[in-house]
């Protein structure tokens, strides 16, 4: 159950705490007051969209939170985000908009991602909007609708499990069924490609270690001219002692004193170290000497690998290995193509027994939603009779079409708002009065269905009045002692029947608009009452008529107990 939401710096509510209760609460207020904000700020903190619109005009940011009671431990969503309520619990959802369009979401104090957000509030609290009705028109939602109540998702998922081995292998199937012309060309190509490269006799990493010669290639001479200059100063020359000579010498002098004092022999010691390794040094570079061997034809030989390499790149890869590795794909579809026809047979002896399985699948599917279907009328024809829709009829209507992603049938919801009319589409004869108490009544059944504790109406109401309006605000009344019931409302016998009535005003206060939200005693909910009913001339008979309308609703409250 919501028991506080938080908001601050949401469009032109600066701050508001609004303490929810159990049961029935009804929000009303003069057009564009701000109650729909109020809706957006819980859409926003269960993680809906927002826009940096909703951020109020001279604010950095925007916060909201989200204070739940009797929050489940066990909740699927909470579960897989790492998170429990409290002892008591309560959970805290709590959103920070910034205007840079980021956002930084928290659980419990505990750090989640938006997504995560959403997961959660989806599961504890549901906004039907005021365009919900208008989800009715698109029969593509009708299957979802009858999925949601029947609970046949293990079923669709078993049928899109088959339905996706088939489809798989038609399309294996049809890729295989090349244009013979096609085919030949295509082999062809690869064929010259797979020599082309075979060729080229191509090695992992020889592209670097071409360029590596190459580049010593085309040094050579300055290369060798280095060694020699390196190689004289080491090991000297017929008339000069090179460094290890030197060193040599140096060691030698101090032979016949090392044993004198520590100190002295540390000197010699390092003397012959550093004899030692200039030794190394000057055998190292006189074989770099030795070995090198400069020749104009090795280099014009890598000049023409490097060249090579270059333009089959252009063709078949950035690096060597790409290229290898475009060989080996060509060689799999070459074979692939050659025994293409071997393949081709052996996978359509699969499809019958593929194509069956779906059908079997399907009709599993089917078989499940025509059980859900037939509950699911009578529970929506129960809720519109308690909607003042005595003389509606309403059926679901089953289809059979090609296997698709979501079964083997077109589903859509008929109606007859007549008595004596044929029963048609609801998009063609439902009017917006008639579309809002379908619409009420399959959220009551589905919520039937779910744990979800909170139901949000914004604007439930629109496009009825009168009796009808009477019974719409009876049955949120009824679904009030199940669940918790917050309602943005313009109709007084709504905002009447509510446990508790919050009314949300607008003012200007230094040159800015502010929002207030207030949580009205009987006094002044009459006064709201007969505002709502006869506008911004309040008469001592509205104010009757308004008592006399809390009286009822009262009294209709306490047969529900």
């Amino acid at each position: 159950m919501l028991e506080l939401l938080h908001i601050e710096n949401i469009a032109v509510i600066e701050e508001a705490d609004i303490r929810f209760h159990p049961g029935f609460n009804a929000l009303t207020g003069e057009t564009g007051a701000g109650k729909s904000i109020v809706i957006d700020a819980m859409g926003a903190v269960l993680g809906g969209r927002t826009s940096r619109d909703l951020i109020r005009t001279g604010a950095s940011k925007a916060f909201v939170s989200a204070e739940f009671s009797q929050v489940p431990a066990d909740l699927p969503a909470l579960e897989r985000s790492g998170i429990t309520p409290d002892e008591d619990g309560v959970l805290l959802l709590q959103r920070e908009m910034l205007g840079d369009g980021k956002n930084q979401c928290r659980a419990n104090g505990r750090p989640i991602t938006v997504a995560q957000l959403r997961e959660i509030g989806s599961q504890l609290l549901n906004i039907h909007g005021q365009h919900d009705g208008q989800q009715l028109l698109d029969e593509e939602q009708h299957g979802q609708y009858l999925d949601r109540f029947g609970r046949t998702e293990p079923v669709l998922a078993a049928y899109r499990e088959q339905y996706g081995v088939l489809r798989a292998l038609e399309e294996q199937i049809r890729s295989l069924q090349m244009d013979e012309a096609e085919k030949a060309r295509r082999m062809d190509s690869l064929q010259f490609q797979i020599s082309e490269l075979e060729r080229a006799g191509l090695q992992p990493g020889e592209e670097e270690e071409l360029r590596e010669r190459r580049e010593l290639l085309r040094n050579g001479e300055k290369y060798l001219s280095a060694l020699q200059g390196a190689d004289y100063c080491l090991s000297g020359g017929d008339e000069t002692d090179g460094a290890v000579a030197v060193l040599q010498n140096a060691e030698n002098a101090l032979y016949g004193i090392r044993n004198l004092s520590g100190e002295i022999m540390e000197i010699y010691q390092r003397l012959q170290q550093a004899r030692c390794e200039v030794y190394d040094l000057a055998a190292i570079v006189q074989d770099k000497r030795q070995e090198f061997d400069f020749s104009p034809a090795e280099l014009d030989e890598v000049e023409s690998r490097c060249d090579l390499l270059y333009r089959l790149k252009k063709k078949y890869g950035a690096t060597v290995e790409d290229m290898l590795a475009y060989l080996d794909r060509c060689r799999q579809e070459l074979d692939a193509m050659e025994t293409a026809d071997d393949t081709l047979a052996r996978l359509e002896q699969k499809l019958p027994a593929a194509r069956k399985k779906v059908a079997d699948a399907g009709a599993a599917l089917t078989k499940a939603r025509k059980a859900a279907a037939g509950e699911l009328e009578k529970r929506i024809l129960r809720e519109l009779r308690d909607l003042d829709m005595n003389k509606v009829r309403f059926s679901i209507e089953f289809t059979p079409v090609a296997p698709g992603p979501e079964g083997c049938d077109a589903i859509r919801f008929l109606m007859s708002a007549n008595a004596g009319e044929d029963l048609k589409p609801i998009a063609r004869i439902a009017s917006g009065g008639e579309l809002a108490r379908i619409m009420l009544a399959l959220k009551n059944v589905l919520a039937e269905q779910e744990s979800i504790g909170t139901l949000v109406f914004d604007e439930v109401d629109t496009g009825v009045s009168g009796r009808a309006a009477q019974k719409v605000a009876e049955k949120l009344a009824q679904v009030s002692r199940r669940k918790q019931v917050l309602c943005v409302t313009h109709l007084p016998q709504l905002a009447a029947m509510a446990d508790t009535h919050f009314s949300v005003s607008k003012g200007e206060r230094d040159g800015r608009t502010y929002t207030r939200v207030v949580n009205m005693d009987r006094e002044q909910r009459k006064a709201e009452l007969a505002r709502i009913t006869g506008g911004s001339r309040v008469t001592e008979a509205l104010l009757e008529s308004a008592g006399e309308l809390l009286d009822a609703a009262e009294t209709y409250r306490v047969s529900l107990s």
